[in-house]
């Protein structure tokens, strides 16, 4: 599994514990190993450029995802050909602002790495096709999401 994690955002983050967590996740899913990630940390002014251009909506975000191919959990295969061999497939791009993900985790009561964390995950959900615009779709996104974070806590020592 390939996972590029570039920081154009001047902040310090820890890019290989958001690697190692989206390789976590990207395995618990079942996702391709074959599978190609781009985990992006931009500034607010890039974030906001990229929020009004892709969801016309003004300020920064915390989190934007840009889906590329349509991989979905449980695809191990990740598009094998005919002959069965495994194809590469480019999952797409996760967008993190750390200066919203700082507010929020000051709002939140934890720390800036738990919120990254949480929202790379979330990112990454959203790339698989999960939403959470209705009850029900918020309900399994969630949940997922707070597994994923529990399970990587945990072999981390981290509660």
């Amino acid at each position: 599994m390939s996972i590029e994690v570039v920081n154009e955002s001047g902040a310090e983050v820890d890019e290989e514990n958001l690697a190692a967590l989206a390789r976590h996740a990207l395995d618990a899913l079942r996702v391709s190993p074959l599978a190609e990630l781009s985990l992006l940390l931009v500034d607010e002014e890039a974030m906001t450029e990229l929020h009004v251009r892709w969801m016309d909506e003004p300020g920064p975000t915390d989190v934007l995802s840009f889906p590329m191919d349509e991989l979905r959990p449980g695809q191990m295969d990740g598009g094998a050909d005919e002959d069965g061999e495994l194809d590469p497939a480019l999952l797409g791009d996760v967008v993190l602002c750390p200066a919203v993900a700082e507010r929020q985790a000051k709002e939140a009561g934890h720390g800036t790495r738990d919120e990254l964390e949480l929202l790379t995950v979330h990112g990454i959900l959203h790339l698989l096709g999960f939403d959470h615009a209705e009850p029900e779709e918020h309900k399994e996104m969630f949940g997922l999401q707070a597994e994923l974070l529990t399970s990587w806590r945990d072999e981390r020592g981290r509660s």
